[in-house]
């Protein structure tokens, strides 16, 4: 008898079909909306692995799935799993790395250049019809090439990052992360530095750590303040990892010049949020992972973890490491 399988949102053919192969499959339309509260928990009941998105895998939820063994998060973060409760409950979680990194890499560049150049905010200009002859000085924007980039966590995403910036903008890249790495300064000729000394010396800050009891609030208002007065800041990591308070404090009174956000403190943004009147800020949906063939191959991946791990006599490649 093949094993059940819940999927909380749509998934791609292929990876439906993958699925389909090895284990009993039922996937829910997330264009009805919500999952109803007691149909959830009727799936539950029954399944032995849970395939989602973002869904929260808590104690309230895993008491609710007595014979649940895995899930497979179609995202490389997984801060949306409780680690602790899904270890006394020997559930195992996996996630989707490396199949993003050049799609988030790209979007991190599109950030850095739309508010660099202002990209956003004189396409509103334009289409408002305020553009007029001899506008000049007020449409200026900062240079990207030759400038100096700072970036806040260099895992796959991050060298990914620097190689655009050092071989296609010729800029000179600097970074801070847990771990040196002296194998990618040699190969890409970027410079550690701690991280007070990377915020005072880079036009660009691009934040990009994993979500942790360590990195939340990792940039406040001590930080912010070390940056330079035009310096830009692009985050691309998680809303928690900034002070968002400190942030808008910071643009609205010119500690630092402007910001390129794909995330926040609580998503989606409310109406009234005072980055909806900023024009120094590029407010961007979330979407890091955001093309068709990049989520594709996300949804692929997370049905081929979920298969290993109920199928597979060893743990399977993309397992979260705290959960082996």
């Amino acid at each position: 008898m093949k094993p059940f399988v819940f999927v909380d949102r749509q998934i791609p053919p292929e990876a439906l079909a993958l699925l389909a192969e090895y284990c009993e499959v039922e996937v829910w339309d997330h264009q009805q909306g919500s999952i109803p509260k007691d149909l959830l928990r009727e799936k539950l009941l029954k399944a032995v692995g849970l395939m989602t998105g973002g869904r929260w895998i808590n104690e309230e939820l895993l008491s609710q799935a007595p014979r649940l063994k895995a899930v497979s998060t179609i995202s490389v973060g997984y801060n949306h799993f409780d680690l602790e409760a899904m270890k006394r409950r020997g559930v195992i979680g996996t996630h989707t790395p490396q199949v993003l990194d050049d799609t988030v890499a790209d979007l991190t560049f599109a950030l850095i250049l739309s508010a660099a150049r202002r990209v956003a905010e004189l396409d509103r200009y334009v289409k408002e019809g305020h553009w007029k002859s001899g506008d000049g000085v007020k449409l200026f924007g900062k240079d990207v090439h030759h400038a100096k980039l700072g970036i806040v966590g260099m895992g796959r995403i991050g060298e990914a990052v620097a190689r655009r910036a050092k071989f296609g903008f010729e800029m000179d890249v600097v970074y801070y992360n847990r771990t040196r790495k002296p194998e990618v300064e040699t190969a890409m000729g970027v410079q550690y530095a701690p991280l007070n000394e990377l915020l005072a010396v880079s036009d660009f800050v691009v934040l990009l750590t994993p979500l942790t009891p360590e990195t939340t609030k990792l940039i406040g208002r001590q930080e912010l303040a070390l940056m330079k007065p035009d310096a830009v800041f692009i985050n691309v990591s998680r809303g928690q990892t900034v002070d968002e308070e400190a942030l808008i404090e910071a643009l609205q009174n010119g500690t630092i010049g402007a910001a390129g956000l794909d995330v926040f403190e609580k998503e989606p943004l409310e109406q009234g949020h005072p980055f909806m009147n900023m024009s120094n800020v590029v407010t961007l949906p979330h979407i890091g992972s955001a093309t068709t063939q990049t989520r594709n191959d996300m949804a692929l991946l997370a049905a081929r973890n979920m298969v290993e791990a109920l199928t597979g006599e060893t743990l399977p490649k993309h397992i979260v490491k705290e959960l082996k």
